[in-house]
């Protein structure tokens, strides 16, 4: 037994209540193994990992319960009744976390490298450490910084010295995880907790990160806990599984038995709401179809391209190339990176195109230089058969209303400071298309209806709701123009199964209400492939591969189409 964990209780303090968040959670992790924790956004998988180590915020607080930590068999220690003092001895040194943003928890002002020694320096440097210039730390430190390199060589970073040198935001997405693993086992923790470690990287990279924490779970025989709301993963990595729903562990057991035959109706509703268990044009479940109240409402629904006539061109995009210039050192000479390469394709009247491939592989900046958000350096972008790379002012403003944007994270895409009905209301005005406040008001609660959003939200600011009511937020303010093409950038990717699945049967209604063509823009195969009705594969800003989604994913011809169909997480 590693960790032992006994009706556990957390709160949240507001006004003067006190709210349960947790209640009554008892689980334990064994030496060496996996525990994976299932559950949506919410249900209070990363507030229970946060509670591990102390780290929940002032508002929330342990009401009860023990969580005991066998740093010796026979002598647990309680975490929830430590001081600082002795909690710094096992925050970071015996107990680890990796946390899901690494951009937000890395120090931006730091090279990588530093921010590792720093905590090897915190946690084992035993002499005085204010003694900056005394022999023993400068020999602490060339060792600390050995160290490091050798860590980075362990979690598979290109050229350690570079990374070692470099700050995060000179680093890929994949990379400053990697990182993050490294700084995370810097000190042999005995527990690594995973908080949702994998969410919004392509496949290929997701894959290689399970393999690395498989590698140094065996290596270093640690234990560890891994939140994710990814059912995939959980097969590929899990040992055992909890299912949290609202608080409370509704379900735990055996991986296998988890995911395959699971006992209890929520876990039951998990499993029908994956993308990959439905056929492209059946509408997918969501939670509330569990609900005996909504009968019916999970009837399979056509939503592909089912018109009889002859297809219509929308977009047409003729060797488009777009690229950047930098210098190669301070007074070097410019040199000219490709981020795309002779890109042609084709998108027609009511069909939803996949754009998939690895992160840097080009997906995003397809879709910008369609908005005219990027300038390319050469090719031909066709709207209708008009050129649009040369549109300017009034007729650019037109075209930017007729195709619409939803990015892919919903918050930092709303401005903090207006309200939901100023956000969707804001496109109204920019376009002139209702003559006073009050009719645009009325559309825009039109629109909240549409996308299953209250009337009340109205006057409430972003922060005020989750990830899955942004998103939705984010679609009514595309809709507002009514415009004919929506790109939808990694837009449901860090939402979970049951968000994700509400998000992706709107976005169908919708497509059918609307008469709308979507550029689906996405890493998930699965989603991709049951959205999409053609499918174009990108590498290293090149096509691959284009055709049939349905072929593709089935049969895919191309190595790296393969490749990225091989790396999905469990095939689950």
């Amino acid at each position: 037994m590693l960790l032992d964990i006994r009706h556990l209780s957390i709160e949240v303090k507001q006004a003067s209540k006190l709210i349960p968040l947790c209640t009554d959670l008892n689980f334990s992790i064994k030496k060496g193994e996996t525990l994976g924790i299932l559950g949506e956004s919410g249900s209070g998988k990363s507030i229970t990992a946060l509670s591990i180590l102390n780290l929940l915020p002032k508002t929330l607080q342990i009401s009860s319960g023990e969580i005991n930590f066998f740093q010796d068999e026979h002598l647990p220690i309680n975490i929830a009744h430590l001081d600082n003092k002795n909690l710094q001895k096992i925050r970071g040194n015996q107990i680890s976390m990796v946390f899901q943003e690494p951009m937000t928890s890395l120090n931006p002002v730091f090279t990588c490298g530093e921010q590792i020694i720093e905590t090897i320096i915190k946690h084992q440097y035993t002499g005085n450490i204010y003694s900056l210039f005394s022999r023993s730390k400068t020999q602490f430190y060339k060792e600390a910084k050995k160290k490091v390199l050798t860590l980075f060589e362990k979690v598979k970073l290109p050229d350690p010295e570079r990374i070692y040198n470099s700050y995060p935001y000179q680093l890929s997405g994949g990379q400053n995880q990697r990182v993050m693993i490294a700084l995370a086992i810097s000190c042999n923790p005995s527990l690594l907790i995973a908080d949702e470690p994998t969410t919004a990287l392509d496949v290929s990279v997701q894959r290689s990160i399970l393999e690395l924490l498989k590698e140094l779970q065996s290596e270093l025989n640690m234990s560890i806990l891994f939140i994710t709301h990814d059912i995939s993963i959980l097969a590929e990595i899990a040992n055992r599984v909890l299912v949290f729903n609202k608080g409370s562990i509704v379900e735990q057991g055996d991986v296998n038995k988890i995911l395959h035959h699971p006992d209890h109706p929520y876990t039951k509703g998990l499993m029908d709401c994956r993308t990959s268990v439905k056929k492209k044009g059946e509408r997918l479940k969501t939670l509330s179809d569990t609900n005996p109240e909504n009968p019916g409402s999970n009837l399979p629904v056509e939503h592909l391209n089912t018109n009889k006539e002859p297809l219509q061109r929308k977009i047409k995009i003729d060797n488009l190339n777009v690229f950047f210039t930098h210098a190669a050192g301070l007074f070097g000479r410019k040199v000219k990176k490709h981020i795309l390469t002779d890109i042609s394709l084709e998108v027609f009247k009511g069909e939803t195109l996949g754009l998939v491939g690895e992160s840097g592989s080009g997906k995003t900046t397809i879709g910008r230089s369609i908005m005219r958000l990027i300038e390319p350096g050469s090719g031909e972008i066709l709207f209708q058969g008009e050129p649009i790379l040369q549109l300017k002012g009034q007729k650019l403003k037109n075209y930017r209303k007729k195709v619409q944007i939803i990015f892919q994270d919903p918050y930092s895409s709303l401005n903090p400071k207006m309200t939901i009905g100023e956000i969707i209301s804001e496109p109204l005005k920019v376009h002139n298309l209702y003559p006073n406040r009050t009719t645009r008001k009325k559309r825009v609660l039109e629109l909240l209806q549409q996308v299953n959003l209250k009337e009340e939200y109205y006057n409430r600011y972003p922060h005020q709701f989750s990830g899955g009511q942004r998103q939705r937020i984010g679609i009514a303010r595309a809709l507002a123009v009514e415009p004919e093409i929506i790109i939808l950038d990694e837009s449901v990717s860090a939402l979970d199964v049951s968000i994700q699945a509400q998000i992706l049967n709107l976005l169908n209604d919708l497509k059918i209400q609307y008469n709308l063509t979507y550029i689906f823009i996405s890493h998930d195969l699965n989603t991709v492939r049951y959205m999409s009705d053609r499918l174009v594969v990108l590498k290293e800003g090149v096509i691959v591969e284009m055709g049939d989604a349905d072929k593709i994913i089935s049969t895919p011809e191309h190595q790296y189409t393969k490749n990225l169909i091989a790396s999905i997480p469990g095939k689950f």
